[in-house]
């Protein structure tokens, strides 16, 4: 990708359009900017941190709703200072990086690439906000269905029993044809969607399709609420073929030098999160109905950090 050092002056006057910052000085000692992405689980972390760090005594603006490029160039170039991401993010689309390295492996990989950067990877979270295949709960008590291998030896014999019978899958667009995605995904694990049995849909409506019984299994996201919220099993990726997601806070080191213990706040903070947590915050937002706000502040209070 191409860094905001290198970019255009387009690229740096919609950055400074989308942030609100034209014109905005390199943030002081105890003058935070945290930054967010543009979904639930980021607008969530992202409100929580602000409200943290407002209670520590900073003085916090927070600039979320973001897309992912947007977030991470403004980070490079010193008008956000805070944010949350993800290692595989981190690997993938800003490194580029497609090695398969597991959790720990990721997260150092990603930590020594910032660094030349001058952005620092904290301690990282117990979220992992990777992709998972998911199938309703009763279907997976009705056919045995706790990994994806499971599942493969059931579109297995599916096929091998009625070969009319579709089993069908839902995937978003992205993961449909993407080299990393479903076709390898087949080949790790030893079986074939035909054609026809792939839907490409909305990410958001495979959730819904799988609600309703309209598809037998779905690409979603590990710690997305609506998982908890219409009853779906996440299937255990047992042969290791979805990167990790480790949720980490990355700081600017020039912010962290100036704030000399922002960084112990900031590792308390990520201490407290993991996936089931997460997936019961994203669960009150976009099920119940909940104000994000509110929910942020209900786990900071719950967890003693408030």
């Amino acid at each position: 990708m191409h860094y905001l050092s290198k970019a255009g002056p387009r690229i740096a006057a919609l950055l400074a359009v989308t942030l609100g910052l034209s014109g905005m000085a390199p943030a002081r000692a105890a003058d935070l900017v945290v930054g967010g992405k543009n979904f639930t689980e980021q607008l969530i972390l992202s409100s929580m941190t602000q409200q943290y760090l407002s209670a520590k005594g900073y003085g916090v603006d927070l600039k979320n709703g973001l897309g992912t490029t947007i977030m991470r160039q403004a980070l490079e170039s010193g008008q956000i200072d805070i944010v949350w991401d993800y290692t595989g993010t981190a690997l993938i689309v800003y490194n580029k990086i497609d090695e398969k390295l597991d959790q720990d492996q990721s997260y150092e990989k990603v930590k020594e690439l910032d660094a030349a950067r001058n952005l620092i990877w904290l301690k990282p979270s117990a979220l992992n906000n990777t992709y998972a295949l998911a199938v309703p709960q009763k279907r997976a008590e009705e056919e045995g269905l706790n990994t994806i291998e499971d599942l493969a030896n059931s579109i297995n014999r599916s096929h091998q029993q009625d070969p009319d019978k579709k089993y069908l899958i839902g995937v978003d667009f992205e993961f449909a044809s993407r080299p990393d995605g479903l076709e390898p995904l087949q080949a790790l694990y030893g079986f074939k969607f035909d054609r026809s049995e792939v839907k490409q849909m909305d990410a958001g409506l495979v959730y819904t399709a799988l609600h309703n019984d309209q598809l037998n299994v779905g690409l979603t996201y590990s710690s997305d609420g609506r998982v908890q919220g219409f009853n779906l099993k996440l299937l255990e990726d047992n042969k290791g073929f979805f990167p990790f997601y480790s949720a980490t806070p990355i700081v600017r080191k020039e912010i962290l030098d100036a704030n000399p213990h922002l960084a112990d706040q900031l590792n308390a903070l990520s201490e407290k999160i993991d996936t089931a947590k997460m997936t019961e915050m994203n669960k009150k937002v976009d099920i119940d109905q909940l104000p994000i706000a509110q929910v942020a502040a209900d786990f900071l209070r719950a967890e003693g950090l408030i």
